[in-house]
């Protein structure tokens, strides 16, 4: 769908899994054909289900999780950093259950550009999620979720110029509804805050999280071109190995970031002093980035099993989610202002995926014609 306003991947099945099944010629021919079954419709909705359910929990748990590493004492920025990317071994777990068929010999040159593509998304992811935790440290969760939904309103942006994805009435509107809902944020005064929110900060954690959303639909967009132009391959198994190899440059680049700032010296004290005690410190980081990475492997097998647009929709999905935990667990206030973003952000999420629902509906007619 050329005019739609998210990153498209357009992922094809691998190991001949496309095959709809036994063909007439291969039945005996002392046997009828099998009824048709409906196993294969059944295990399509669980495996969509599935992945539903590793993208919302994951990135709910692992922004909670985030927001009680610092809650609880801990105080690394580049430590909150790390561990979204540091999880990446999980993504192994799917590529060995989807193995790759033998590759062709690639040449020196398409593997010097596909290191240097994945070095530079590998440096931005990490930039990226360093502003992520800045933000995660200075705002209170519920705004800090609110405020990443506008990453629908960037993508669309950045989709235009760089992957030429045209506007349109649906994308407009969900682009002003987000940027309004943001500016209610922003226009909100710190006093109003949870009580492990450092005071003052509010505006840098703001500007932060506004600029790691932006950050993010550019990485997605500048990923989409990766694929078109240098990688020209959008397989399952190349997708995870993307993720794979610019998360290992994110974490390299943040564990330089962790010692260059001097804050490993630190990270014993913040153990010892840790709130919840040294093995919830340990937990509270492992699984954080476990999180960060099922909420990945989510995203990923819908864009295998259903579409790049689904596995977006459902991600976005999951922001809302966040605000609603935050106060049942951190106690974070749900005021006039963040209720009045919170409804409009999904007005604007919704606009998002009607203009898509359009566009899918006419590509499908225009198939059909085509079969006709």
């Amino acid at each position: 769908m050329g005019d739609t306003g998210d990153v498209q991947l357009h992922v094809r099945v691998e190991g001949g899994q496309g095959s709809a099944g036994p063909t007439k010629d291969s039945i005996p021919s002392n046997e009828t054909p099998p009824p048709p079954s409906k196993l294969r419709h059944w295990r399509w909705w669980l495996m969509v289900a599935l992945n539903i359910f590793f993208v919302l929990a994951g990135q709910t748990v692992a922004v909670l999780l985030g927001r009680l590493y610092f809650n609880e004492g801990g105080n690394s920025k580049w430590m909150a950093t790390i561990v979204q990317s540091a999880g990446f071994p999980v993504l192994f777990i799917p590529l060995l259950l989807y193995p790759s068929p033998p590759a062709s010999t690639a040449t020196v040159a398409y593997i010097v550009k596909v290191a240097v593509t994945c070095i530079c998304l590998g440096l931005i992811i990490a930039g990226d999620n360093l502003m992520y935790s800045y933000g995660l440290l200075y705002l209170p969760v519920s705004t800090y979720s609110l405020i990443c939904a506008t990453q629908l309103a960037f993508n669309a942006v950045f989709a235009y110029f760089i992957n030429s994805q045209k506007f349109t009435s649906p994308i407009l509107n969900s682009v002003v509804l987000l940027t309004f809902s943001a500016a209610l944020l922003g226009a909100q005064s710190d006093s109003e805050d949870s009580a492990n929110v450092p005071k003052g900060k509010y505006p840098l954690g703001f500007v932060l999280t506004l600029g790691a959303s932006a950050t993010y639909s550019l990485i997605l967009c500048l990923t989409q071109l990766a694929f078109q132009k240098v990688l020209k391959s959008e397989t399952f198994s190349v997708v995870l190995w993307m993720l794979i190899c610019t998360s290992f440059v994110a974490t390299i680049a943040t564990v330089v970031g962790l010692f260059a700032s001097g804050e490993s010296s630190g990270l014993h004290q913040e153990m010892e002093v840790y709130g919840k005690g040294k093995v919830s410190y340990l937990m509270t980081l492992i699984w954080t980035a476990v999180a960060w990475q099922v909420s990945s492997v989510g995203v990923v097998g819908l864009v295998f099993v259903v579409s790049s647009l689904f596995s977006n929709a459902v991600s976005t999905l999951a922001l809302p989610l966040v605000p609603i935990f935050a106060v049942v667990f951190f106690h974070d206030k749900m005021e006039g202002v963040k209720i009045i973003a919170m409804l409009i952000a999904i007005w604007g999420f919704v606009s998002y995926i009607y203009h898509h629902y359009l566009d899918d509906k006419k590509t499908k007619r225009a198939i059909a014609i085509d079969a006709e």
